[in-house]
């Protein structure tokens, strides 16, 4: 499982002292005792919730969308130590991601919901999207998604 392999890579890291690692998969493990926690009190459970593999991809992921916004906006300010301390910390997330979908295979997939919607204007945007989201989830950007679907519904007016 996604968790115990975190925490086996948290454990070899304390071991090595990498000391980005180490912050890095602690600060995943949080946001995943957070989630379960969450789930828990949701769910009114006695006993420990643990997450599904899927809930823990979506945890890491969005850890990494956090990330992808911090060195943007660091990147903005002139403060290129902090976007490389989180471009360190993107790139320790992304290995525990499922491979992403390459621009080009979203714009398929785009198009293939269009179709499937008969979306043929912004307004539509909506039903692309619910159409498409849970094909993507943790595969590829939703903000990228959400430009691509902008894209082609604009160019079919």
């Amino acid at each position: 499982m996604l968790k115990e392999t975190i925490k086996s890579d948290l454990n070899k890291s304390i071991k090595e002292s990498n000391e980005i690692i180490r912050s890095t998969l602690r600060m995943v493990l949080a946001a995943v005792l957070n989630k379960e926690k969450e789930k828990k009190y949701k769910e009114k459970a006695e006993d420990e919730v643990e997450l599904t593999e899927e809930e823990v991809i979506e945890v890491v992921s969005s850890e990494a969308k956090k990330r992808k916004e911090a060195i943007r906006e660091y990147e903005k300010g002139g403060r290129q130590d902090l976007a490389e301390k989180e471009k360190a910390e993107l790139k320790i997330l992304e290995k525990y991601l499922p491979e992403q979908i390459s621009e080009e295979e979203i714009r398929k997939l785009v198009q293939q919901t269009v179709e499937k919607t008969k979306a043929s204007e912004m307004k539509d945007m909506g039903k692309v999207m619910a159409e498409l989201m849970p094909q993507v989830k943790g595969k590829a950007d939703g903000n990228l998604v959400s430009q691509i679907v902008k894209e082609l519904l604009t160019e079919q007016k």
